[in-house]
């Protein structure tokens, strides 16, 4: 097997990152993350950011950034993602009132658009999931589904979320084999199994992270995602749990 790297979402530190962003991306690099997965960046330039994760060891796998964001200012995302030597640029969030059909087609037309001019730039755009887009649109299939053949694999790749997938029902393993060579980002997380389905640190919950892992190498898997959306411990201590579950799973 491959060795693939793992990284942090920091949204999983959001109030952490908001009192000591520096401070946040060293405990992360002690960790034994091997990168990061940005949204926002502490309200510092990113060449500061750049400095920060060289000095640490950290790698900048991807930024969050938000629909509006990418619609208003493209060219500058793309430019802030070359400063911090990342190579991808993921659509992270849907509001409620862009989940309806004409929504996603206008949705699909912009990252038709986008997704050319990241390749352009030797960046790759991708979108990441929740649950809502597994419900089906008229027409009978998924607005997941929708977006991702609308669109070609130069145009848009997929980060998955393992939660959010199982959350609605469907095979995690199963949607990175159908996207197999187009998912270079997955997110992993796990799940309580009581009826709360609360987010949980990996190797805790009753998602099949093993499998998951094993699927990586096969279908193309770059870097390895950890996010916790929420959790009842301090989000250090379950970063920990999750990074030293797959330390001892992976190559």
């Amino acid at each position: 097997m491959v060795h693939i790297p793992v990284a942090v979402q920091m949204y999983t530190l959001r109030q952490e990152s908001a009192q000591d962003f520096a401070g946040t991306l060293k405990k992360v690099a002690d960790l034994g993350y091997e990168g990061v997965e940005f949204a926002g960046y502490g309200g510092l330039a990113v060449s500061e950011v750049k400095t920060m994760i060289d000095r640490l060891g950290l790698q900048a796998v991807s930024s969050h950034v938000p629909l509006e964001t990418l619609q208003a200012e493209l060219q500058q995302v793309i430019y802030n993602q070359k400063i911090l030597g990342s190579e991808y640029i993921v659509v992270p969030f849907l509001s409620q009132e862009q989940r309806t059909d004409k929504g996603y087609q206008a949705l699909i037309s912009f990252l038709q658009e986008a997704g050319e001019a990241c390749r352009a730039e030797g960046i790759t755009l991708c979108y990441h999931n929740h649950d809502f887009e597994l419900e089906q649109l008229p027409g009978g299939r998924s607005a997941l589904e929708t977006i991702f053949e609308a669109t070609t694999a130069d145009q848009l790749h997929t980060e998955l979320d393992v939660y959010w997938l199982k959350k609605a029902g469907e095979n995690p393993v199963e949607w990175m084999s159908r996207y197999q060579g187009r998912s270079p980002l997955i997110h992993l997380k796990d799940m309580t199994t009581d009826e709360e389905q609360f987010f949980a640190e990996l190797g805790t919950g009753g998602i099949d992270i093993d499998a998951v892992l094993e699927a990586g190498e096969e279908v193309g898997v770059q870097w390895w995602i950890v996010e916790q959306d929420e959790s009842r411990l301090t989000p250090f201590d379950s970063l920990e749990i999750s990074i030293n579950y797959l330390k001892n799973r992976l190559p």
